[in-house]
């Protein structure tokens, strides 16, 4: 028994000098590597992580608007780095080696998959008369959706809206797309890049100036991508649509850079960002409530038909019609509806909600 004592002894001795070399000879090679320091023989610290994004961001021209560090955390095996641009905060991942940058994420869990009389019911909406005492009524319902241009889901609900008013005209008055953003030093900005802002204030100044051609051009926007942004986010084909849907460019242009024009407009969208503390593409804001959560705020032509109806004291005669009730395709897409459409959940947003 003793014998074995020694042994056991022995090997405990000997594990722990075989430990010992082996430490000692990673902290010799890491002080006389080029360039290696002890933070880096374990990957790089949080806080140079931090550093690094906020230089990237910043000498590479991502935004307008420079960027500043606010907290960096463990997220899935990534280093999850919340930054802060203006007023807005957002969520960027990078990789532990610091390799690469990931300015969004999508979050991929299952979710719980609903029974089918369940998911009858969401693709048909629920009727307005189960959601009444729910909803806020006005005279003349209001029903806004406030995006951003480049989020496929914001996208996804300013195609159900185009859709129900190119079906159903008589909606057109009932409804608007308001817009998420903010201007900082003369400069707009928007959730992803400069590109996506400059294409909401396009938007807003057709829709604010050149009213009767805002539909035709963001449903022509829609369909096809052209181009990316800096963060692989596709961009639409602008030019062609303004001129296949009769834009009067010269009269953009002048809205788009005269400050009391463009940036006046988007500035009152913004406006009541804060007002509704919007901070996710889309949210749906009915006779002022935000109802992004409600039963009835689905994302089809025929869910806007219902949410207006619900919203309203007196049904318009519109209300008695049923619109498309497939749920309208996320992103660009040359159809209304397409097999990957998403549910009436999912956002764009700038910060963890």
């Amino acid at each position: 028994m003793s014998i074995l004592k020694n042994i056991n002894k022995n090997s405990i001795l000997i594990g722990i000098a075989v430990i010992a070399i082996i430490i000692t000879g990673g902290l010799i090679f890491a002080n006389s590597s080029k360039g290696f320091s002890m933070p880096n023989f374990f990957g790089p610290s949080d806080s140079q992580i931090g550093k690094k994004v906020i230089d990237y961001i910043n000498n590479n021209q991502l935004s307008s608007t420079p960027a500043s560090l606010v907290s960096v955390s463990d997220a899935s095996g990534l280093f999850k780095v919340k930054i802060k641009i203006g007023t807005n905060s957002f969520d960027s991942y990078a990789t532990k080696d610091g390799k690469f940058l990931f300015p969004q994420a999508f979050d991929m869990t299952p979710k719980t998959t609903a029974t089918p009389a369940k998911q009858a019911a969401s693709n048909t909406n629920t009727p307005a008369t189960q959601v009444a005492s729910s909803i806020q009524k006005a005279d003349k319902a209001q029903l806004a959706a406030f995006i951003v241009s480049g989020c496929p889901y914001g996208l996804q609900m300013q195609r159900a809206l185009a859709e129900a008013v190119r079906t159903q005209p008589a909606l057109a008055p009932y409804v608007t797309i308001k817009y998420i953003g903010s201007v900082a030093n003369g400069t707009i900005t928007s959730m992803h890049s400069p590109q996506e802002a400059q294409e909401n204030l396009r938007q807003i100044c057709i829709r604010d100036e050149q009213p009767t051609k805002y539909w035709n051009y963001v449903s022509c926007y829609m369909k096809k991508a052209t181009g990316t942004m800096p963060n692989g986010m596709p961009l639409g084909d602008s030019p062609t649509c303004q001129a296949s849907t009769g834009v009067d460019t010269a009269k953009l242009n002048a809205c788009v850079s005269d400050p009391t024009r463009g940036l006046a407009d988007a500035q009152k969208d913004f406006a009541l960002d804060a007002k509704y503390n919007v901070s996710g593409s889309p949210t749906v804001v009915l006779n002022g409530a935000d109802i992004s959560q409600n039963s009835i705020a689905g994302r089809s032509a025929d869910a806007v038909r219902a949410m207006v109806c619900a919203g309203s004291n007196t049904q318009p005669s519109f209300c008695s019609t049923k619109l498309n009730t497939t749920t309208a395709a996320a992103s660009f897409s040359a159809t209304y509806a397409s097999s990957g459409s998403t549910g009436s959940s999912t956002q764009c947003a700038p910060a963890a909600q």
